[in-house]
């Protein structure tokens, strides 16, 4: 089997910094829950002077008391805003009733939506329970890929070929409810054009069409068996409070 398919992105410039002032954040935050009695020091962190180039990007962080909804929301203002294409790759997807909304809402208005989504049985659950949500994108004209070339591992996003985002969260309740993830977010056309290319090249060679007709005729037991695995999910998701939240 090749290889998991996954992103990385190289970081320079003022940007390290904050990503390395958090990194630091976290590490002492662990240090103390462990009770450790030593706790790694640094001083401040020196002030950048260098714009570090012409590229405009963020780093955001999803932790479980002050940035609980950063990456999320970054993703709704630019599906909000989107004009034209938005390319998503993700191997989890379970976005919430805000989320879903907000994809149809670009379908309707004319974007072009376009999923890249797992295409092998990893986390059964979440596999499943992910496909039951297919019915209600195929209908309103997303374009749903699965890519079975082997494992997706890809976080990222491209949207009107400018705004971008890679990192380590995925878009389903335990990435942006449990899980401390961060992703870095870039505005710039060259960096969303190559990115976009690329999505789109992995799409042509190795991603599956799902095709609305041929969804809605697939055997009652993959149906029953998606709706169980999303309710199960959706049980959890209730346990934890994130059903709750819109």
């Amino acid at each position: 089997m090749a290889p998991q398919y996954d992103y990385a992105v190289a970081v320079e410039g003022p940007l390290v910094d904050v990503i390395r002032l958090s990194v630091h954040r976290l590490w002492s935050s662990v240090s103390w829950t462990s009770y450790r009695k030593r706790t790694t020091r640094c001083g401040a962190l020196p002030v950048s002077t260098s714009t570090g180039g012409t590229i405009s990007a963020a780093f955001l962080m999803r932790d479980n008391f002050h940035h609980r909804r950063d990456i999320e929301a970054a993703y709704l203002r630019a599906i909000n805003h989107a004009e034209s294409e938005i390319i998503l790759a993700h191997a989890y997807f379970l976005p919430r009733i805000a989320f879903r909304h907000a994809l149809i809402s670009a379908a309707e208005r004319g974007v072009r939506v376009l999923l890249l989504l797992q295409g092998r049985v990893d986390h059964f659950l979440e596999y499943y329970g992910s496909r039951a949500l297919y019915g209600s994108f195929l209908d309103a004209g997303i374009e749903i890929y699965e890519y079975r070339r082997s494992f997706l591992h890809a976080k990222v996003a491209v949207i009107d070929a400018h705004w971008a985002t890679v990192g380590s969260s995925n878009i389903d309740p335990f990435s942006l409810l449990l899980a401390l993830e961060s992703n870095v977010v870039v505005d710039d056309k060259a960096f969303g054009a190559t990115l976009a290319q690329s999505l789109k090249k992995t799409v042509e060679t190795d991603g599956r069409r799902v095709l609305r007709d041929s969804w809605k005729q697939r055997p009652a037991v993959l149906r029953f068996t998606g709706w169980l695995c999303y309710g199960l999910l959706r049980l959890m998701k209730g346990i934890s409070g994130y059903a709750a939240e819109r």
